[in-house]
Parts: structure tokens; sequence; C-alpha cells
């Protein structure tokens, strides 16, 4: 089977215009090597042939001249801002408006430079190679339009001993999607809890439950469904304009009820890295020494 155009888009307009103390740009590999090169990586090795980063346009120069450098040459590279003042037709952001619009607005900035299935994934964690693989399986097979994709990892897979981690719990009926619920999970004791952040009541998870880590596999068919709930999301949040935030989770559960597409979790048996604390660096370089020597990595990523 011909094997599809697919995108890498790279979630990483939550950067501050100063790289010296910001996780997408901590140093983690042994020649100062980002998550973010190791996601490119790794996208590149299961045949994603196209990365787009999202950043703010102040920090064009600043990104372009350390992690677009690195890239350029290996993969057909390409930069989109998130414009807070890209909004729909009527509508104008507020003077005191700081943070982006979240992870759908994000998205929507992207498309007029994305025509294929593409994946998105933050900046700042480190996924997984076998997650790059499952999604390009899926994003080469997907025939529907309008059937999208989350990469369902173990709980157990994307925990940390030093506090409470953000997850999507998915709840799923065979493999598709009926719930995700945003929530902090922890590990304490041995066992795992789940508080949605909507002020549900926790709940036990098992160390096989499956978490989002918001990488999710998609076909261009979902710019359109961003651009028309829009308006919607934005007059149901005229009282909180300075703070709401349209998120794809939310989007994707619109689509579902309404019976217009699917999502399907595909599972991974990936290990999720990150530094959500600052205590977690040292496990994480340690990690990657460890799959470096094992020969998943070169030691130099770029050479």
């Amino acid at each position: 089977m011909e094997k599809k155009d697919l995108t890498l888009l790279i979630m990483a307009a939550g950067m501050g215009s100063r790289f010296g103390g910001l996780k997408q740009v901590e140093p983690m590999g042994p020649n100062g090597e980002f998550l973010i090169d190791y996601s490119v990586y790794d996208a590149i090795k299961a045949g994603f042939n196209k990365v787009v980063f999202i950043i703010k346009k102040e920090n064009y120069e600043l990104f372009k001249d350390t992690i677009g450098k690195r890239v350029e040459d290996k993969i057909d590279t390409k930069y989109v801002f998130q414009d807070m003042d890209y909004l729909p037709n009527g509508y104008t952001k507020p003077v005191d408006r700081i943070k982006p619009w979240g992870t759908a607005h994000a998205i929507l900035c992207a498309k007029d430079v994305i025509n294929e299935p593409f994946t998105i994934i933050n900046a700042d964690d480190f996924y997984g190679r076998d997650a790059y693989y499952v999604v390009s399986e899926f994003l080469n097979n997907n025939k529907d339009n309008n059937k999208y994709c989350i990469v369902g990892y173990k709980v157990s897979n994307t925990l940390t001993e030093n506090g409470s981690v953000k997850r999507g719990v998915c709840k799923v009926n065979g493999e598709y999607l009926t719930e995700l619920i945003e929530s902090n999970v922890i590990n304490e004791n041995g066992i795992i809890t789940a508080t949605p952040l909507d002020g549900q009541n926790k709940f036990e998870l098992t160390d096989d439950t499956y978490v989002s880590m918001n990488m999710l596999g998609f076909n261009p068919s979902i710019f359109k469904y961003i651009e028309e709930y829009f308006p919607e999301f934005l007059e149901k949040n005229k009282e909180n304009m300075l703070k709401c935030e349209y998120l794809i989770p939310d989007v994707l559960e619109k689509l579902t009820k309404e019976g217009i597409s699917k999502t399907i979790v595909i599972p991974t048996t990936a290990k999720w890295e990150g530094v959500t604390y600052k205590e977690d660096k040292e496990n994480v370089v340690k990690s990657l020494k460890y799959r470096i020597d094992n020969g998943e990595y070169p030691r130099r990523l770029w050479d």
C-alpha cells in the first residue's frame, strides 16, 4: 500500500520569550538535545515527512535558531503563529487577554499549511517511538475522513513520582472513545486516582486504564469543524473571554455526540517522559541515556 504524506504538528505556542528556563528547550540529551528533537526524530522514523511548529510570532527567530536549524535539513519544516487576533468575523480579542485561545484554536491556525493527515503533540513531552508508529499506521490506513484517533497510554506509563499530572482519562466502548475526562492523576501508595478538573468526584484507575497525552491523529476535515464551532464557543464564553480555552477534546466530544465523527483510542506500549516538576529532569536524562546505551537513539542525534 502506498504511504501517505504525514505531518507532525507540534504545539509550542506556550513557550515564552526567555528560552533559559523553559522546559521545551531544556537540554536533556547528551549533546544538548531537547525533548522536541527526539519527537521529530521518532516521527521521521515512523514515516512523517513534514513538521509544523506552532509558535508565538515574537519567538520565531529564537525558535528557528535553536530548534529549526537542527531539523530543517532532515524534514520539510513549516512555522505557524498562534495569533490571538485570529478570530471569527465579528469577534475581537479582549485587550487584557494574555494566554492563547487553546489547542483547537492552535490547530486552526495551521489550516493553510496542512492538506494531509496529521498528528498533534505537545512540545514538552517525550512520547516514545511506538506511539508514532501506531498513529502513522492509523493515518495511513484510515479511509474515513470523519474518523480520528487518540493515542492511548496505559496510565501507569505516564506518571511521575513527584506529584500529580494532568491526563485525559479515556472512557471507551470497544475501541471508540465515549468520553474524555480531563483530570489530575496521582499514584499514592500504589493506588492511582483521578480527580476530574470539572469538579466531579474522584475515582480510581487500574494500571492499564488508557489516558490521552494530547497525541491525536486527524484528517484535514477537522479544520472545518473547529472553524464551524468556534463562534458558538465564543458566544458561550462571552462572560469569560479573558480565560476561556477552546480545546480539541471538547470539539471531538461535540462531534461524537452529534454523530458527525468517531474517535478511536489506539493503544501504545510507549512510556511517557516529561518534566512536569523540576525534580523530573534527572529521571528523564537517565531514561534517554538508557535508550541511547541500548541503541534506540544515536549518541549524537542529528549527525
